[in-house]
């Protein structure tokens, strides 16, 4: 209220008389005098000297113009990051990725679109990812957990099976494929808890009753990778999320690998802001969607 008050004080003296600054307004001649009016009562001050048609600034109106003016660009500067954000020239864009293997198609092609957006990745298990969701710490996740929550829409957008993965010169990395027996006679590599690539290895395993000879858990996919280059075992992977170029070697699993999906998730509350709106019609464009899955409609 205040604000507009104070606004047909300034563009009256701007414009230098009450019609012009009505029209600069987009109101009345009495909508201006009445603020006017309404702002010297309120606060007991004289802001003109009154001559006829005349106004003449008082010592107390000449002393609130520099501030006033202050107000107004403070004013303009918020409109300006406003529209700016609704037209994506401007902002921030943080998605969390259990890694980006499956998204870096949709990130690049969203960030040709929208080059002025600042981007953010955050790398975590699937766990991690999803709280950092909830807890706003980024706009889209994407993780291979499925999560039952009317808070979350949910989009599949890949199906991947593990591999086994060996360095060169592991006795198996000559081999175009392998039975999961193996495992019994090699030491696995686990990721941390709360990884889904773990739970799919585990539940694999205890499917077909294989026992792995040595078990060695290492939190984080680069961390595993390096230790495989330095013949401390090996690992199953989904085949997407095996680096490339990496001195690695992913070996096939028959006669089927066990299978994890992921997902992309964002706060249903947020479906319709102008940035998610925007990241996922790029995604329907980059990755077409496998299958739309609203946990609830």
């Amino acid at each position: 209220m205040l604000a507009s008050l104070l606004a047909a004080f300034y563009e009256t003296v701007r414009q230098g008389s009450i019609t012009a600054a009505a029209r600069r307004l987009e109101v009345s001649q009495p909508t201006v005098t009445s603020r006017i009016q309404q702002l010297e009562k309120q606060y007991g001050v004289e802001l003109f000297y009154r001559r006829g048609s005349r106004l003449d600034l008082t010592q107390t109106g000449a002393a609130l113009m520099p501030m006033i003016d202050r107000m107004m660009q403070t004013e303009h500067d918020i409109d300006f990051t406003l529209r700016n954000e609704r037209e994506l020239f401007a902002g921030s864009f943080r998605i969390g990725a259990t890694g980006p293997y499956y998204i870096l198609p949709t990130i690049a092609a969203f960030r040709r679109r929208y080059p002025h957006v600042q981007l953010g990745i955050e790398i975590d298990n699937s766990q991690g990812v999803l709280e950092a969701l909830m807890e706003f710490r980024v706009d889209v996740a994407v993780s291979s957990n499925v999560v039952d929550d009317p808070n979350l829409v949910c989009h599949r957008i890949a199906d991947d099976k593990l591999v086994l993965v060996v360095a060169p010169d592991h006795a198996l990395a000559g081999k175009g494929q392998v039975e999961l027996g193996v495992l019994e006679t090699q030491t696995l590599l686990l990721r941390e808890p709360g990884s889904r690539t773990r739970d799919a290895t585990e539940a694999a395993l205890a499917r077909h009753a294989i026992e792995p000879a040595a078990l060695i858990e290492i939190g984080g996919r680069e961390a595993i990778c390096e230790a495989i280059r330095h013949g401390l075992g090996c690992s199953l992977m989904p085949s997407g999320e095996v680096p490339r170029g990496a001195s690695l070697v992913a070996v096939s699993i028959a006669p089927e690998g066990p299978v994890v999906h992921e997902y992309l998730y964002h706060l249903r509350s947020r479906a319709n802001t102008r940035i998610i709106s925007a990241f996922m019609a790029t995604l329907t464009e980059t990755l077409p969607l496998t299958q739309k899955l609203p946990i609830h409609p």
